[in-house]
């Protein structure tokens, strides 16, 4: 490879990429990579050290066709011919260019530096190219350069994996809710028998909360400035002091994809983007994950009181002494992984925004995580969406749970005495039910000696703790 014909190759041509290991699954560091990888297939191409060169050649690519268009007249507009060689580049990078840049990398010690002439090295035989090779990276710093990329990383792995797999499990969640919308159920509060709703309603809830969150992500900006190495656009107006950068980077910025990034742009910043929308983000996701972790132990709490039956599978053990265990191991696994997810989020969400006066290095090593938070919550709903999978109703348990609880009829007994005067009728029934046993018998006995009109009367001795749901079946349909 050669920029120049005649010149000799340089150090960082001549080297060749040597990992340090061959990686297989089970010698990687981190589970993502290793235990769980192939669940992460999709995410990888997006957040991946590989994937972020793909987006730093994105970029530079990009900005290089955007400035000659400029009318400048030391960079002529390129030939079509030009702009569709550029832009497979962009297209078919592949892992050996990724490959290619880590060799030149292992010279320059710097990686966009790496990006800018890997991206040169492949204009030779192509004298347009060639000519205008100065104009790769003209006026940028490398910031210019991560921040647009780090967006478009956030872009493809929000858009075409994190959203996917939290939208599968918000659609499961939401058909169990309307296919359970009538089945009663006892309520827990404070972990004791409670007014009954029905299991529908409990997931209708989940997905109502979720729903509103995942367009809390979804709507959040991704933003990115071009705008040199302190953000006034010092050196592109050195080069061209009256041509409107500012508008340009904007358009550079905003243009869909590919001849654009289609990000929102950022007016205002240090050598950095000031990472606000990051922690946002980052937050957004976070707050969902909360979400889940309540269910996920919720969820198990119904599989342990045998609410839910989980589907069995061929071969499957459950405990290696304990033949007849069935472990509700994908809530277990989801809720694990959503705290190892906001671990990571929040730290992100709380380091990003701060950096020592125009720039310290303390974020670019953080951002390098952030395939791995969103990793860890994609793995999460994975596991989720195959525990719902697997999670069969168990109406005879929760039938027996409720014929077993008439003391929740206390509440609608008490209420309607209070309608018609009777005296004291919180007190009444608290000294009746609490702390002792109730049966039906027992609880249609107290109806039977009120002095209440007789239709009313009927009307409570007709009720039951099945049948005391309220407006649950209706709410569950709704969700």
């Amino acid at each position: 490879m050669r920029l120049q014909v005649g010149r000799p190759l340089a150090r960082w041509q001549r080297a060749t990429y040597n990992p340090v290991m061959n990686f297989s699954a089970i010698s990687a560091l981190s589970p993502l990579d290793g235990r769980y990888a192939a669940r992460l297939a999709k995410l990888r191409p997006a957040m991946s050290e590989q994937g972020y060169m793909h987006r730093r050649v994105q970029v530079e690519v990009a900005w290089f066709i955007a400035l000659s268009d400029c009318g400048f007249a030391e960079f002529k507009p390129l030939s079509s011919g030009a702009r569709t060689y550029l832009l497979g580049l962009v297209k078919h990078f592949s892992e050996a260019d990724g490959e290619a840049i880590k060799a030149i990398e292992k010279v320059t010690n710097h990686d966009v530096k790496a990006v800018e002439y890997w991206l040169k090295s492949k204009f030779e035989a192509r004298p347009e190219l060639l000519a205008a090779a100065e104009f790769v990276h003209f006026a940028c710093t490398s910031e210019d350069i991560n921040n647009t990329s780090h967006a478009l990383q956030l872009k493809a792995g929000r858009e075409q994996v994190l959203l996917p797999a939290l939208d599968a499990v918000i659609e499961k969640l939401r058909d169990m809710a309307h296919a359970f919308a009538g089945v009663a159920m006892l309520s827990r509060t404070h972990g004791q028998t409670a007014s009954p709703t029905t299991v529908g309603k409990e997931i209708a809830n989940v997905v109502v909360r979720l729903t509103s969150a995942r367009e809390k992500i979804a709507g959040i900006k991704l933003m990115a400035k071009m705008n040199g190495a302190v953000g006034n656009y010092n050196a592109h107006l050195s080069a061209w002091p009256d041509f409107d950068w500012e508008a340009f980077a904007r358009k550079v910025v905003e243009t869909p994809e590919p001849l654009g990034l289609g990000l929102s742009f950022q007016p205002y910043s240090i050598q950095i983007e000031p990472h606000d929308y990051m922690a946002e983000l980052f937050d957004a996701v976070a707050r969902t994950n909360t979400i889940l972790i309540d269910w996920s132990r919720d969820v198990w709490g119904y599989v342990s009181l045998g609410y839910f039956k989980q589907k069995l599978r061929e071969g499957e053990v459950g405990s290696s002494t304990m033949p007849h265990k069935v472990n509700p191991i994908d809530f277990e696994n989801a809720e694990g992984n959503l705290g190892l997810a906001n671990a990571l989020l929040r730290h992100l969400s709380e380091k990003l925004p701060i950096s020592r006066w125009q720039r310290d290095l303390t974020d670019s090593t953080v951002l390098r995580n952030m395939g791995v938070a969103l990793g860890y919550a994609v793995l999460a709903y994975h596991s989720l969406n195959t525990g719902l999978g697997k999670l069969e109703i168990n109406e005879a348990a929760i039938a027996a749970d409720l014929d077993a609880s008439w003391e929740v009829l206390a509440e609608p007994i008490q209420t309607v005495m209070r309608r018609f005067g009777l005296p004291q009728p919180y007190e009444q029934l608290k000294k009746f039910t609490r702390g002792e046993p109730m049966t039906r018998e027992l609880m249609q006995g107290f109806i039977a000696k009120l002095e209440i009109p007789a239709a009313e009367k009927q009307r409570l001795l007709a009720m039951t703790p099945a049948s005391y749901t309220g407006k649950a079946a209706e709410l569950a349909r709704r969700a």
